[in-house]
């Protein structure tokens, strides 16, 4: 007698299963090309990168749930009755989940407020990189030792987001370090004219330099050149291998790492 009932549900039930599946399967696959079409109009539109991200991540959310509601249906669920548990559970669930709700909000805010948009250099919750998306929930950055973070947008929102590309250059932060006995204007003139020779350093704003700090053996001088975001490692290898040279021809001394020890460079 069960294994009648079970057979004939089985005959009724599994085409639905089947055609709902099928369903979702062609569903999503058909989604992926919609999206691949909105990209492209954008694109065409000049629509920025971020909207156009932000809008496909919330298209592709949006088509997707209706997919699942109409392979539902096709099941046999009520979609009356199955709108009505969605939403109670969403209700729920809101409330369990109010992080996300925020990210989410965050993520509106960035993109129609543009504090940056994608390709620009920024520093968020004291992290350096350049914005790779922007994204429904997070913003990813690229940092120049090309590691990928990813930032909550509720964390992007709630602090302070420094924009390096509104101005278009950046600052280094270098140092050397050279005994008591050398002469600060000479060392410091010998840095200038290193600094001339990177191409990647910028002469408008003018590199600063000046004595930083001092410790029990050393002076601490701090080199401040200015640069575009995208030359930070070149201008930096190439700024410290210059004065390095520079300092070479002066006879100028510098203070080794380890220990009081003195001696000029290349010896």
């Amino acid at each position: 007698h069960y294994l009648d009932l079970f057979t004939d549900w089985a005959i009724v039930f599994v085409p639905k299963l089947l055609l709902a599946t099928l369903t979702v399967i062609v569903g999503f696959w058909v989604i992926k090309k919609i999206n691949m079409l909105i990209k492209a109009a954008f694109d065409k539109a000049n629509v920025s990168a971020e909207i156009n991200s932000f809008l496909g991540s919330i298209a592709d959310l949006v088509l997707k749930f209706v997919v699942i509601l109409i392979a539902a249906g096709m099941v046999g669920f009520e979609l009356s009755s199955l709108v009505a548990i969605l939403a109670a559970a969403g209700f729920a669930i809101g409330l369990a989940l109010q992080g996300f709700l925020g990210n989410f909000a965050s993520g509106i805010t960035i993109v129609f407020f543009k504090p940056y948009k994608v390709g620009d250099w920024v520093e968020i919750s004291e992290k350096f990189g350049r914005v790779e998306s922007i994204r429904i929930f997070n913003t990813t950055i690229i940092t120049p030792g090309e590691k990928t973070l990813i930032i909550p947008n509720g964390q992007v929102t709630s602090g302070i987001i420094t924009n390096y590309s509104t101005r278009g250059h950046i600052r280094l932060e270098l140092q050397v370090s050279m005994p008591y006995k050398e002469d600060f204007p000479k060392v410091k003139k010998t840095i200038q004219e290193a600094l001339r020779n990177v191409t990647k350093i910028l002469q408008e704003p003018e590199p600063q330099i000046g004595i930083e700090s001092y410790d029990s053996h050393n002076i601490i001088v701090g080199i401040r050149p200015f640069i575009h975001p995208d030359d930070y490692w070149d201008a930096t290898f190439e700024a410290y291998a210059e004065i390095k040279k520079a300092f070479h021809a002066r006879g100028i001394q510098v203070a080794y790492s380890e220990g009081i020890e003195l001696g000029e460079i290349g010896e």
